[in-house]
């Protein structure tokens, strides 16, 4: 049985870790695809926020590794680009 990611924040300790992990990529590329301008992640603490930050971020970085199985996988075109975070 998984584990609960109870505050980890990094896609990448999640994967290696053996935590229970919900794939959220899927509307990670539609963001990516379809979304433009600026947008504002308005959600209660401790609800995946920065996780879903990390998870764009390692998209970007493309860290293919971490997507094995994961929607995201198969309609990725995977190119590395830098990533600023503020946080």
């Amino acid at each position: 049985m998984k584990k609960l990611p109870i505050g980890i924040s990094t896609l990448e300790k999640i994967i290696h870790g053996n935590y229970l992990y919900i794939d959220k990529t899927d509307i990670a590329l539609d963001l990516i695809e379809n979304g433009g301008g600026y947008y504002f992640l308005s959600r209660p603490r401790r609800f995946g926020k920065s996780l879903f930050l990390d998870t764009l971020r390692s998209i970007f970085e493309a860290k293919q590794e971490l997507f094995f199985s994961f929607v995201c996988c198969g309609f990725w075109f995977w190119f590395f680009e830098a990533v600023n975070t503020l946080f």
